[in-house]
C-alpha cells in the first residue's frame, strides 16, 4: 500500500508512556459495583451504585450550614453498622470515629437512632493536620466501620490518602466541606451537595464512581 509503514518500536513505547498516564481516558468495561451500605432511604439508594454508600471509601458530603440535615441523612447507615442491642453482633464489627466534629454530639439524639454509645469515639485534634493524620490513622487501622471527618481542607492529595486508608482498612471515611470546595479536584468515590432551596432540602450527586449526577429533595 502506497505511503503505509509498519509502526516503529520506538512509537509502540511512546504510544504506551501516554496510556498510562492518569489524565488520559481509556473506554474500558466497567465491572459491577461492589455491594453498598444501605442509606436508609430508598430514593438515595435507588441512585447510587450498588445501591447505598460505597464501601471502603471515601465519600465527601459538600454542605450549605452546619445542621441542615447532613448528620440525618448518615443516621440509618452508622445504626447498622453499631447496633444499639449489646447482645446482638452488629452488621459490621468496629467503632464511629468523630475527627474534629464543630459540635458535641448530643447523646440522647444519636440513641433515638439506634446508634450504641460505647462504639463511639469522639477525636479532639489540635490542628488541621493532626485531624487528618487522626482520620488515616482510624480509617487504615481495620478497627473502625466509619470515620467521619470535618476538615478545613483538604486538597486532591489529603483526600487521595484518606481513600487509600479507607481501602486498607475496609472503613466507610465521610468529610463533611463547604460548597466552595465542590470545583477542586477530590479523589472521593461520592461527592454530594447538600443545600436548601424553595422546595426544601435539596441533595445533589455531584460524582459518582460507576453513576450519574442526578438530583432529589427533601430526602431528609
Amino acid at each position: 500500500m502506497v505511503g503505509a509503514r509498519m509502526p516503529r518500536e520506538s512509537d509502540t513505547s511512546s504510544l504506551e508512556k501516554l496510556l498510562e498516564n492518569p489524565r488520559v481516558w481509556r473506554a474500558r468495561s466497567q465491572p459491577a459495583p461492589a455491594e453498598g451500605l444501605s442509606s436508609g432511604y430508598t430514593q438515595l439508594d435507588r441512585l447510587l451504585p450498588g445501591s447505598g454508600w460505597p464501601r471502603q471509601a471515601l465519600t465527601e458530603i459538600l454542605i450549605e450550614q452546619y445542621g441542615i440535615g447532613e448528620l440525618q441523612l448518615l443516621m440509618p447507615a452508622l445504626a447498622s453498622l453499631c447496633t444499639e442491642d449489646p447482645g446482638a453482633e452488629p452488621v459490621e464489627p468496629g467503632w464511629i470515629a468523630w475527627v474534629a466534629p464543630p459540635f458535641q454530639p448530643y447523646p440522647p439524639a444519636l440513641q433515638k437512632f439506634g446508634i450504641n454509645l460505647a462504639r463511639m469515639l469522639i477525636v479532639r485534634p489540635r490542628n488541621d493536620n493532626e485531624a487528618l493524620w487522626s482520620a488515616e490513622q482510624a480509617l487504615s487501622s481495620g478497627t473502625c466501620a466509619a470515620v467521619l471527618l470535618w476538615p478545613h481542607r483538604l486538597d486532591d492529595q489529603a483526600s487521595r490518602r484518606l481513600q487509600l486508608a479507607a481501602e486498607k482498612g475496609g472503613s466507610w471515611a465521610i468529610a463533611f466541606r463547604p460548597l466552595a470546595a465542590r470545583h477542586e479536584p477530590s479523589a472521593a468515590a461520592l461527592r454530594l451537595e447538600l443545600s436548601a432551596d424553595h422546595r426544601g432540602t435539596r441533595l445533589a450527586i455531584l460524582k459518582s464512581r460507576g453513576g450519574s449526577p442526578a438530583v432529589l429533595h427533601n430526602v431528609v
